[in-house]
């Protein structure tokens, strides 16, 4: 990355340049909703990021710990984006066993059926009766 974009750089346009949220304005959202958390706290979106920033970013039903390891200003490609942090281990582990509850719960319920042409007619006519 460019030496230019390490002296400051706003927590909204770094969650954006590092791919977190498809719009800056998402990403203020986010931040304002308490759904970011640096350093265990919540904050602004004007905020300065630092490196080595600990940051939670909630998404859906995950919730990534990340740390900051570059700064950078400008969006550019997937590959280059997650040279601008590294999840921890602990974030990990945690998001895949979420994931694996999250499955196999989905998996136990039965699927939800809606009647067909035909079993409507028959609904319709026991109801007449």
């Amino acid at each position: 990355m460019d030496n230019s974009d390490t002296n400051k750089v706003r927590i909204d346009k770094w969650l954006w340049a590092a791919r977190f949220f498809k719009t800056r304005g998402l990403a203020k959202a986010a931040i304002e909703g308490g759904k970011v958390h640096i350093d265990g706290h919540k904050s602004k979106p004007s905020r300065i990021l630092e490196v080595g920033n600990i940051m939670t970013v909630r998404q859906g039903f995950d919730e990534k710990t990340i740390e900051v390891i570059e700064l950078s200003e400008h969006r550019r490609g997937a590959s280059e984006a997650q040279v601008l942090y590294r999840e921890t281990d602990q974030s990990i582990e945690q998001r895949e066993k979420k994931a694996a509850e999250r499955k196999a719960f989905n998996s136990s319920l039965p699927p939800s059926e809606r009647p067909n042409k035909k079993q409507r007619r028959q609904i319709h006519r026991f109801l007449k009766n």
